[in-house]
C-alpha cells in the first residue's frame, strides 16, 4: 500500500484531519485527538490500538505490524505499508479512529455501515 492509499483510507472517515506533526510526520486527527501518523519517507504508519489488539497484530503478522508505543490502555502499532493488506489495514485505520472519535460519530458512522458499536469503556470522549 503507498502512503496516498493509505491517507485516503484514513480521510474517507467523518471528521478526520490530516496535521503536520513534525518534519517527517503527518498526523491522523479526528475532533482533535491524534489516531494515527503517517511518515512517506519511511513507507510507515503508527497507528492507535488497544494493548489486546497490538499484542495480536504483533503477534500474527510481525513482518507488518510492530510496537510502537503505549499509552495507558492503548498500545500503538507501527505498520510496514508496503506489506499491508489493504482490505486489513483499512480496519485497522477504522478501528483507530473509532478508539479516539466521540461515542456519537462512530456509532452514527458504524450504524451507516451496519456494525454494532464499540464498547463505550474503550471510546474516547
Amino acid at each position: 500500500m503507498s502512503p496516498d492509499e493509505f491517507l485516503r483510507i484514513a480521510s474517507s472517515l467523518p471528521g478526520v484531519e490530516l496535521v503536520q506533526h513534525s518534519e517527517e510526520w503527518v498526523g491522523l486527527r479526528v475532533r482533535g485527538k491524534g489516531f494515527g501518523y503517517l511518515s512517506e519517507a519511511k513507507q510507515s504508519a503508527q497507528l492507535k490500538a488497544t494493548l489486546a489488539e497490538q499484542a495480536a497484530m504483533v503477534g500474527e503478522s510481525p513482518e507488518v505490524y510492530g510496537r510502537s508505543w503505549t499509552n495507558g490502555q492503548f498500545g500503538w502499532v507501527e505498520v510496514r505499508l508496503e506489506l499491508a493488506d489493504p482490505e486489513e489495514l483499512t480496519e485497522v485505520v477504522t478501528e483507530a479512529w473509532c478508539l479516539t472519535a466521540p461515542r456519537s460519530l462512530t456509532a452514527d458512522h458504524e450504524r451507516l455501515l451496519g456494525l454494532t458499536p464499540l464498547s463505550p469503556d474503550l471510546l474516547d470522549d
